[in-house]
């Protein structure tokens, strides 16, 4: 999910770059004197962002590919899965009583 959004904010990315540079009143529509150098900074941005954006995509790909290994493997080996071991719950001690005196 996050490396298609990656390639797509790219690819809007250099669109906007190359379209800047030529003609900057295009992206910039809503500024009065808009220049090359304000498109750069702003496309300086939107690439880090992209990159960002990749990076943490293949992050996330690869615990998810790490974690169904995990989970095959519990599944193939379940002799290898840690076992739950029981422990002795203790028994409370009855308390000694003395035995009741007969009422006469």
């Amino acid at each position: 999910m996050l490396i298609t959004a990656a390639f797509h904010t790219g690819i809007w990315t250099l669109l906007f770059l190359i379209v800047g540079m030529i003609k900057p009143k295009w992206p910039l529509f809503f500024l009065k004197k808009p220049d090359r150098f304000l498109v750069l900074i702003i496309s300086t941005v939107l690439f880090m962002i992209t990159f960002t954006l990749f990076g943490e995509g293949n992050r996330q790909k690869a615990a998810e590919e790490k974690a169904a290994k995990e989970v095959v493997s519990k599944i193939a080996n379940p002799a290898s899965a840690p076992v739950p071991v029981t422990a002795p719950v203790p028994v409370p001690e009855i308390p000694a009583t003395k035995p009741a005196s007969p009422k006469h």
